[in-house]
C-alpha cells in the first residue's frame, strides 16, 4: 500500500459506525493486506481514510487513470470483508476472486460452493470510493442480503 492518506473530517472517531461489524471487518481487511506494516499502530479512521471519496477527492482525480496500490488494496479490502460476513452468516466458505487489467476494468466473483452470489463489474478502479462510511456500509450491507438470499434459495449448490 502506498503513502498513508491522512483521515479526512468524514471518518472521525468515536463514530458509532466503527464499532459495526462490516467497518470492523474492513479494518481487519486492510491491515491483513499491508504486506510492509505501513499502517501498523494507525487508527481505523487513517486505515479506512482511502475508500471515503469527498466531492473536492474525487474531483481531484482525473477521469481516465490507472489504480494506484492503495486502491487495488481498498477493492480486495471491500470484498473480502463482504465474502467474511457471508462465511459468517451461512457457515459456508465465501471465495472472492477479483481480476483487474492495470487500466483499472474487471470484474468481482464471490461465489459459496459452486454457487455465484455476487457478481459486479468494475471501472474506472482509480476512481473507488464511497461518498462517506455510512454509504459504503449500506452498499456493503445490500450485497450481503443478495448474497445470503441466493444462498438460501440454493443451498444445494452453495454446499458443494
Amino acid at each position: 500500500m502506498s503513502a498513508i492518506v491522512e483521515s479526512p473530517a468524514s471518518v472521525l472517531a468515536g463514530d458509532p459506525l466503527l464499532e459495526t461489524d462490516f467497518i470492523r471487518e474492513m479494518v481487519r481487511q486492510m491491515r491483513a493486506l499491508d504486506s510492509y506494516g505501513q499502517y501498523d499502530g494507525q487508527p481505523a479512521t487513517v486505515l479506512l481514510a482511502p475508500l471515503v471519496l469527498t466531492k473536492e477527492r474525487k474531483a481531484g482525480i482525473p477521469i481516465i487513470g490507472d489504480p494506484d496500490e492503495t486502491t487495488l488494496a481498498c477493492i480486495k479490502a471491500f470484498y473480502n470483508a463482504i465474502a467474511t460476513l457471508i462465511e459468517k452468516e451461512c457457515g459456508l466458505m465465501a471465495v472472492p476472486l477479483v481480476h483487474l487489467t492495470h487500466e483499472g476494468f474487471g470484474r468481482v466473483l464471490i461465489t459459496v460452493g459452486k454457487l455465484v452470489v455476487l457478481d459486479r463489474t468494475l471501472r474506472d478502479a482509480h476512481r473507488f470510493g464511497f461518498g462517506s462510511l455510512s454509504k459504503m456500509k449500506d452498499e456493503a450491507d445490500k450485497y450481503l442480503a443478495v448474497a445470503l438470499e441466493i444462498v438460501g434459495r440454493f443451498p444445494d449448490v452453495a454446499g458443494l
